[in-house]
């Protein structure tokens, strides 16, 4: 997909608030442009006036004027362009959109864009744009609502743009195992306001909501969620550790801080952003979510923003992939909203940034252009990550098809191995062949030393017999010291390179005779 990354940082030393916008990557090779530009006191106006009406009760009172000059009521009776209608709301957020658009798109800046989504167009494709903000009193801007003009949509709501933030200040990627499926560690921490089993309970069946609305299960990728309820720390990193999680998903109060901010796992208990950076960035998490106030939100002293302070900016930084933040409060209905929206959207195997515009435009449709709920996503993406979370159809190893015969009315037994020890996970079997092993190019993980990188597979079988499906299951060894076991009538007995017959009920070791035992479970669809 064609990329066009632009940055933004002021120029030091120069007496008044200039400037420079310029092109880091583009599609074709004179696309990297340059200008230099002053930001203009009416931007600072509107911004004020903007976050008057729509920011939430602890707004940041950030300027990007370094000299504090004060402000004088904007005049949206005569707005740039004398098309704006509607009431005040509505023409407030677009005239910040196209203020923000005409600041940025000038000149060679808009060529480069022009052409890029040219080009784009031509490979029957969408442009991927990422904005990259290195002046950190340009962080809280809703960058994201940038229109050309009115009746266009904002950039981040384009059907052929994929609008997203980035930082080039990166650690490198980690290893990025190749995932078919959903992960999800849904953490709830700390907050006066939520009823935390009620809100568990209600994301669970948000995120088990989001396979069943379209009614194509086949295009949809399985997803598995684990949820704690105000963990430790410690518990926190020991779960994230022990399962092969892409998806880090956290509810619960925040603040913003120097080091990413803080958030409360217990009310003594926090996790500041660098250190949780470490632990993702350690485990392979793919995108980490915050359901917080202030995720995308610099922290501030004196009315100065704090540089690269916020949560995403640090996690970015670190190596995190991908991390979605709210740029203010976010009500939960909206958040529920948006939830239920971006989990359908990955697991019908979009990209992240796909997924987000998708779930932003269902925040539009349902709270409306003239409500902030649109503007609150941000999304952060790592330079070098192409937002891949789980692979499409037509990448990837080839998998043994599912041989299901639609047109046969008798159910068909699904088969999952459950972790039989205290909150384990619970992994779905495919129709073929599932590959269980220690390293995270695997279909089941299992993090322990005793376990080869390939250690054992459970293939499927069909057999039609009179118009009736039958699905057997059998287990294979395939470990460097023949360490799969099963429980037999008379004890824990070595499966030795070979092929046994899997039957419902039925327990297993993989590795270690010491290690945790798993059951496997035959279940009516």
């Amino acid at each position: 997909m064609p990329s066009l990354n632009l940055a933004i940082a002021r120029l030091l030393n120069t007496g008044t608030d200039n400037f420079a916008i310029w092109v880091v990557k583009a599609p074709y090779p004179s696309g990297y442009v340059l200008r230099d530009c002053v930001w203009p006191d009416e931007l600072t106006q509107v911004w004020q006036e903007w976050q008057q009406m729509f920011a939430g009760h602890s707004r940041l009172d950030i300027s990007p004027s370094k000299y504090g000059r004060a402000p004088s009521p904007i005049n949206l009776v005569s707005p740039p362009s004398s098309q704006m209608t509607g009431p005040y709301s509505s023409r407030l957020m677009q005239y910040l959109g196209i203020s923000l658009w005409r600041w940025v798109f000038d000149g060679s800046i808009l060529g480069s864009l022009e052409r890029s989504r040219g080009i784009a167009m031509g490979q029957h494709t969408q442009l991927r744009f990422r904005l990259e903000i290195r002046d950190p009193d340009l962080i809280a801007l809703p960058w994201e609502i940038m229109q050309r003009e009115p009746g266009q949509s904002a950039m981040s709501l384009s059907q052929d743009l994929l609008f997203s933030r980035t930082s080039s200040e990166v650690d490198p990627l980690p290893y990025l195992r190749t995932d078919q499926a959903l992960s999800i560690l849904l953490v709830l921490g700390h907050d006066d306001n939520l009823q935390l089993k009620q809100e568990a309970a209600i994301l669970q069946q948000t995120l088990a909501d989001a396979a069943t609305i379209a009614g194509n299960f086949q295009r949809y990728a399985p997803c598995i969620v684990n949820t704690l309820l105000q963990p430790t720390p410690q518990e926190l990193i020991q779960e994230l550790e022990t399962k092969a999680y892409n998806v880090f998903f956290y509810a619960g109060h925040g603040l913003p801080g120097p080091d990413g901010g803080l958030l409360f796992l217990r009310p003594e208990m926090t996790l500041n952003g660098i250190e949780l950076a470490q632990v993702l960035t350690r485990t392979g998490v793919k995108l980490a979510v915050f359901n917080a106030c202030w995720g995308a939100q610099p922290a501030a002293i004196n009315h100065q923003a704090v540089p690269a302070s916020s949560l995403a900016e640090v996690l970015i930084r670190h190596g995190v992939p991908a991390v979605l933040g709210m740029r203010d409060e976010i009500a939960d209905h909206e958040s529920h909203s948006f939830i239920q929206a971006f989990t359908e959207a990955l697991r019908s195997r979009k990209p992240i940034d796909e997924a987000v515009a998708q779930a932003r435009q269902e925040l539009l449709t349902i709270y409306k252009f003239n409500q902030p709920a649109w503007t609150l996503p941000v999304l952060y993406l790592h330079p070098d990550f192409n937002g891949e979370l789980i692979k499409s159809f037509d990448e990837g190893i080839t998998e043994l098809p599912d041989t299901a015969i639609p047109e046969i009315g008798s159910p068909v037994p699904t088969a999952s191995l459950r972790s039989l020890s205290p909150s384990g996970i619970t992994w779905s079997l495919r129709s073929g062949v599932t590959r269980i092993g220690r390293t995270r190019d695997n279909d089941i993980v299992i993090p322990e030393p005793s376990v080869s990188k390939r250690h054992a597979e459970i293939l499927c079988r069909n057999t039609l017999t009179d118009a009736t499906l039958v699905r057997t299951y059998y287990l294979q060894d395939l470990s460097t010291y023949g360490t799969t076991w099963f429980l037999a009538p008379n004890g824990w007995q070595q499966i030795l390179r070979e092929e046994v017959p899997l039957k419902s009920g039925m327990q297993l070791k993989f590795g270690s005779a010491r290690g945790e035992t798993w059951e496997f479970i035959i279940e009516d669809s």
